[in-house]
């Protein structure tokens, strides 16, 4: 049977059961009808990445509205906090906004993040629709992570089998190319004995953040469309409440978890659009946290929520259902995102769990990869370039020849450790690099794009990295060179702009390599987003490694890129 044959007979499945489900509980028309409200809690979270053990640095903190910050994350204190606010109601549902697994810490990763679904099985998650990691491996791996089975070609490393998802991979807008859709595009979760219809989207531009041979025979259509599509279909079996997991977000200017400084962008451009009858939306994807309230098209306000990334926040929706109508009371709803902090005991079985992960990875984090003549430092020379940029910038550089990259940059607040000399894990010596390692200076899993821009929108990349409040020194690929002036106003401290060693002409094109997290404005590099012709690339670490194989020992780069000038 071929896989587009296995979801329609899937997708008819739960549509008869949920007929069946709704018919059967539906008071008869003679009966008396039911008064009052059922609250049901919707807890969801968004963006996991396989962030078994308490996120580090940045990414492990939340900022609060007054601007200081709270340690939060970490797969077992996230355990406990879910516990803790379903014992507040007694009707609740655990759902995950997307990217549960890849671009993930080493300790889930290197068992194809076997682990994480693990641990959202032992979480109770009732639902989840796909990221575009989820895609990271390919829709057969997806099918994998879904149904279980061991790895195709490293077989079961983690434990002696694995048995998949206990909870259904959604996605409204996920096609075959022949039309078929090729994953769920809803489900049906009772709770409180109310049927609450859970439509999954993820966003359509997933093809521009994966790599084409990982969705090959796929298509991925208008949220929009296929989320009215879905929602509609539930009005006809009668299910009035309905929810939406949308992979999709927007921009924040900043604020605490339920601060509302949204910029426009695309996950309100589809709340606003979306049917009236979905009376919640969670995203995810761009990693914010914000809390809004955005009016459906027939005026009514609905929460549009997200709970930054790692396990750092919950997304709560309380909802009052009314018996009779079995629909939600819109002006009853409260939403809030909610901290979790560091300060509770640990779930008991997740901190077992991870331990078991932790422990079995370590024999692969201390597999060797490469080596270095003397310490890369993430730290800049006075000029901001780094060795380790250095590096870093040269092996994306190579990782993207395919795509025509003359030029490759990186953000330095990517670059998370250093990689010392006499820091060998793995007993072989000074000068080794372990696989461990290089995953502690990339973590992030950032994918690379290619993309064209002028010498002018280069120039003027160049030039944001200086604002008002901060200054942050991108570091490049060999091939680019430039000066810049201290005392020079902002906009105006750039010159000298070679490529190639030949000046750059501001009219002219170039293909420069940045990762997703820059192509998409990050860190205020707005001129990135300016790029044409996106091409993908490889992760970052995959990118870094592969140069370690090729090019070991490396020795540090001379910071002679960047030039100073008073």
């Amino acid at each position: 049977m071929s896989p587009s044959s296995r979801v329609l007979r899937r997708c008819v499945a739960v549509t008869a059961a949920t007929l069946a489900a709704v018919t059967v509980t539906a008071a008869p028309a003679s009966a008396a009808q039911p008064s009052g409200t059922t609250d049901v809690r919707l807890i969801t979270f968004n963006d996991f990445h396989g962030n078994l053990e308490p996120p580090t640095g940045s990414s492990g903190r939340v900022t609060l509205p007054d601007g200081s910050t709270v340690n939060a994350g970490g797969a077992a204190y996230l355990a406990t906090h879910v516990k803790q606010l379903e014992s507040e109601v007694r009707n609740s549902v655990l759902l995950s906004a997307g990217d549960n697994v890849g671009a993930s810490p080493v300790a889930s990763a290197l068992f194809h993040d076997e682990p994480t679904v693990e641990f959202l099985n032992e979480m109770g998650v009732r639902a989840s629709v796909v990221g575009n990691h989820e895609f990271d491996e390919g829709y057969r791996e997806l099918q994998r992570m879904q149904f279980g089975g061991c790895h195709p070609t490293d077989g079961c490393q983690f434990r002696d089998d694995y048995p998949g998802a206990d909870f259904p991979f959604l996605g409204s807008n996920v096609y075959f190319d022949n039309g078929a859709p090729a994953l769920l595009p809803f489900t049906v979760e009772f709770s409180g004995g109310q049927p609450i219809g859970v439509i999954g989207a993820t966003l359509k531009d997933l093809p521009t953040v994966v790599s084409a041979e990982a969705i090959k025979g796929l298509e991925f259509g208008d949220e929009v469309e296929a989320i009215n599509r879905t929602s509609g279909w539930l009005d006809r079996l009668g299910i009035k409440a309905q929810v939406v997991l949308l992979h999709q977000g927007d921009e924040t200017r900043g604020g605490g978890p339920d601060s509302c400084t949204v910029k426009p962008g695309p996950a309100g451009q589809i709340a606003q659009r979306v049917s009236a009858s979905v009376d919640a939306i969670f995203t995810g994807h761009s990693h914010q946290q914000y809390n809004c309230s955005i009016a459906d098209p027939a005026g009514n306000p609905r929460p549009v929520i997200q709970g930054l990334s790692f396990g750092r926040l919950l997304s709560v929706v309380d909802l009052k259902i009314d018996k009779k109508t079995r629909d939600v009371v819109r002006s009853a709803t409260v939403a809030h995102n909610h901290l979790v902090t560091r300060d509770v005991t640990p779930d008991p079985a997740v901190v077992k769990l991870v331990d078991e992960a932790v422990t079995k990875a370590a024999p692969i984090a201390n597999q060797r990869i490469g080596s270095i003549t003397g310490d890369l430092k993430a730290a800049g020379a006075p000029s901001g370039e780094s060795t380790l940029g250095d590096v870093i910038a040269d092996a994306q550089l190579e990782a993207t020849a395919a795509n025509g990259a003359q030029i490759a940059i990186t953000n330095p607040g990517g670059i998370r450790a250093d990689l010392n000399y006499a820091s060998s894990t793995a007993g072989e010596g000074d000068g080794v690099v372990t696989y461990g390692e290089a995953f502690t200076v990339q973590p992030f899993g950032n994918i690379m794009q290619t993309i064209t821009l002028t010498g002018a929108n280069l120039k003027n990349v160049l030039e944001q990295q200086w604002t008002a409040s901060s200054t942050r020194i991108l570091q490049i690929s060999s091939t680019l060179h430039y000066t810049y002036s201290a005392s020079a106003p902002i906009g105006s401290k750039v010159q000298n702009i070679t490529v190639g060693g030949v000046p750059v002409d501001p009219a002219a094109t170039y293909r420069v390599s940045v990762n997703n997290f820059l192509a998409g404005g990050g860190d205020g590099f707005t001129e990135f987003t300016k790029g044409t012709d996106l091409a993908g690339g490889p992760v970052d670490l995959d990118a870094l490694i592969a140069y370690f194989g090729a090019h070991s020992p490396i020795a540090p780069p001379a910071a002679d890129r960047i030039t100073v000038v008073a």
